[in-house]
């Protein structure tokens, strides 16, 4: 089925998208694997190209393109097109962006967001503790007032970019108030006195992606360092989630679409018993199944996408949309892995890559059982 909402300018964006890719990232996407890291090299890179950034306000060396997802999509399409998983450009710009662009003020744009924009200077966002996953109503890290900032005292785990990151938005307790409210939330930059990380995980898939540990011990904040107003820190949370959410379920559906089209091609060429694997019935009707899941998926999230530019994007449709999604690119990858028998089990099939890359998808975040819980109370359950 045509996909009806992409205009010209979309379309020369994809190309660009495309041959950076190509040229910059798929060569060396297996050694970052290996190092557990992408260079900051390839941001730099990715911010000349014009694919940092893109939504962040042209005075600070953004593309100008606010509200437009379709640019953000196009990303994640391309990054699922090409097989590879870093450097973290959705998290930046799907994720990080909308905090620096939309809470700071204009002496914080000067220094946070042009660099940003450029590529020059990481981002991360702490909000999992181990203790509160899911539960943001669990945070315990700590901050004080004290005179001229904030003193920081907690520790994050999980946190995608966490390693290589110039800065990190911190979601702290600012207040004695318990549940949601008395959220803040705190820039903390390289260098700060207390702040120090842990380990680099060691995770199942995303292994280019690093992911760290973080430790906030009676680190100081200035009060030039706090991001939009003390105590809206859950609103403002609230309000980005959706877009996280989304941007999850572009990359679910971009995923199992580019394994769905590398199965179907090896299913009309590999044979068995004489005939291809793919003129039996089983599996013509698996692949039929799957067609169509990714089909009608994508009309969704592309009704999603065009509702989140719009401003008309919910909570409750972004949560049907990540669970959705994910959910579905796990079936797909799954049954993709199956149909290439002991060839999907071997790392270099992109296919066994892409099976243990899916697997956070319905947990980070919020795991589907969250996003059930979000939409059934919106049922009146």
């Amino acid at each position: 089925m045509k996909r009806l909402i992409f205009d010209t300018e979309h379309d020369e964006f994809r190309a660009l998208a495309r041959s950076f890719l190509r040229q910059h990232v798929v060569p060396n996407h297996a050694d970052w694997e290996r190092d557990g890291i992408a260079p900051r090299e390839a941001f730099a890179l990715a911010g000349a190209s014009g694919l940092v950034g893109f939504n962040c306000p042209e005075e600070f060396g953004g593309g100008g393109v606010l509200e437009d997802f379709r640019f953000n999509a196009i990303v994640a399409e391309e990054m699922a097109h090409a097989a590879v998983h870093a450097p973290g450009l959705t998290l930046h710009n799907d994720i990080i962006a909308p905090y620096l662009r939309d809470l700071t003020n204009d002496e914080q744009r000067g220094r946070w967001l042009k660099p940003f924009a450029a590529g020059e200077l990481l981002a991360a966002i702490a909000m999992t503790e181990p203790g509160a996953g899911s539960d943001l109503a669990g945070i315990s890290t700590a901050a004080k007032k004290v005179d001229g900032g904030w003193i920081l005292s907690g520790s994050k785990t999980f946190i995608s970019g966490g390693i290589g990151a110039d800065i990190v938005i911190v979601v702290a307790r600012s207040s004695a108030e318990g549940g949601h409210r008395g959220l803040s939330l705190f820039v903390v930059e390289n260098g700060t006195e207390g702040f120090t990380r842990g380990r680099n995980l060691e995770k199942l898939g995303l292994k280019a992606q690093d992911t760290g540990e973080l430790f906030f011990d009676n680190a100081f904040v200035p009060d030039c360092n706090v991001l939009g107003e003390i105590g809206r820190g859950f609103s403002y949370l609230m309000k980005n989630l959706p877009t996280e959410r989304l941007s999850m379920a572009v990359n679910g559906v971009a995923v199992a679409a580019n394994v769905f089209r590398e199965t179907l091609e090896y299913c009309r060429d590999r044979t068995a018993f004489g005939r291809p694997i793919g003129s039996f019935q089983h599996n013509r009707f698996v692949l039929a199944e799957m067609s169509t899941e990714i089909e009608l998926t994508q009309v969704y999230v592309d009704r999603c996408i065009v509702e989140l530019s719009e401003g008309t994007l919910s909570a409750i449709e972004a949560a049907k949309a990540k669970w959705w999604a994910t959910e579905m690119q796990k079936r797909v990858v799954d049954r993709c892995l199956q149909l290439h028998g002991g060839y999907g089990y071997m790392h270099e099939y992109s296919v066994a890559r892409a099976y243990v890359d899916s697997r956070a998808q319905t947990i980070y975040g919020g795991t589907t059982e969250i996003m059930k819980e979000i939409i059934s109370r919106d049922l009146g359950l």
